[in-house]
């Protein structure tokens, strides 16, 4: 088993290794540069030349990748282009308020989506079961921008319960940020919530037809025991498998919800850098996020194969 493991995190520090210089290749043919964000449209090729130089934008391609990883490797972020502020500091303004938002959503969609799961499983082809099976399907295909435009028409605009706009300015108390925050996160929970309430349904059904469960169900064991008791612990593989792909969503997915509704989020962030062309604001962001994504898949992947037998003693 830990030879499976430590193999699954050798395979996740390569793929982190691929992804970074996906994102430096990518950020690298973005049209413009730092340096003609900060000095303008009127600047003079000499000047533009010299900040170049200065901001090392002249050097070879290699050169400034290599450099760029030998930054990361030690902690150190760097500095900002366009404003010349270290990144560190930026993210770290945004990424407690992401980090809070994703802990309050994942509390309430991970307890809900697996309550509503079970309950779906529990009563297959039952009215409960196709309102919950239509109901999540039905919220997959509505993209996260119609979710949170209408929760502004009707909480914001045609109830005012709570405000349009979620900006924290850092002074709020607890109970305030979340009136603050009502609208992304009943949006977020409603975006999540409905692949992981399909996936806990799904994974638990599957689990149902095994021969070991038909057993226990011919010599008389509730069907309620049988999912709680057995089902759900072999089933849940995929389930922790969608739950991380969502939490990693709730980091590095929800720009759209962020732009909406104007919250000052990491996502935002490099949102922001992207329009003044701040590639290393944009570079360390991106590794934050497909960093985020590769540890919690990891994550599952393990707790798959600790959770499950056949995976442990693969033949």
């Amino acid at each position: 088993m830990w030879a499976t493991v430590f193999r699954r995190i050798g395979i996740g520090i390569v793929l982190i290794w691929v992804v970074s210089l996906l994102i430096f290749l990518v950020t690298a043919v973005l049209p413009g540069d730092a340096a003609t964000i900060r000095l303008g449209q009127n600047a003079t090729p000499e000047s533009l030349s010299a900040l170049r130089k200065e901001l090392g934008l002249d050097r070879p391609f290699h050169v400034q990748y290599f450099s760029w990883i030998g930054i990361l490797v030690t902690g150190d972020l760097g500095i900002s282009a366009a404003g010349g502020a270290t990144i560190a500091s930026l993210i770290d303004a945004r990424i407690w308020n992401t980090l809070f938002m994703t802990g309050i959503v994942a509390g309430i969609s991970i307890p809900l989506s697996v309550f509503l799961g079970l309950v779906a499983a529990m009563n297959p082809g039952r009215l409960l079961d196709r309102i919950v099976t239509s109901g999540t399907l039905g919220l997959i295909a509505v993209p996260d921008f119609l979710i949170a435009i209408v929760m502004i028409l009707v909480l914001a605009v045609q109830l005012g319960i709570v405000p349009a706009v979620s900006y924290l300015s850092g002074t709020e108390d607890f109970l305030t940020s979340l009136r603050i925050l009502t609208l992304p996160i009943l949006t977020l929970v409603v975006v999540v919530s409905a692949q992981m309430i399909r996936m806990t349904r799904a994974g638990v059904l599957n689990v149902m037809s095994s021969p070991y469960i038909e057993m226990a169900i011919l010599k008389g064991v509730p069907r309620q025991r049988i999912i709680l008791r057995h089902a759900l612990l072999n089933a849940i593989g995929p389930i922790v498998n969608v739950i991380a792909l969502n939490l990693a969503y709730l980091v590095s997915g929800v720009v759209v919800v962020e732009t909406i509704f104007s919250y000052p989020g990491l996502a935002k962030l490099m949102v922001d850098g992207v329009q003044t062309r701040d590639i290393p604001l944009v570079q360390a962001c991106a590794m934050i996020f497909c960093g985020t994504y590769v540890i919690l898949i990891l994550i599952a992947d393990i707790a798959s194969i600790v959770t499950n037998p056949r995976l442990r003693h693969p033949k």
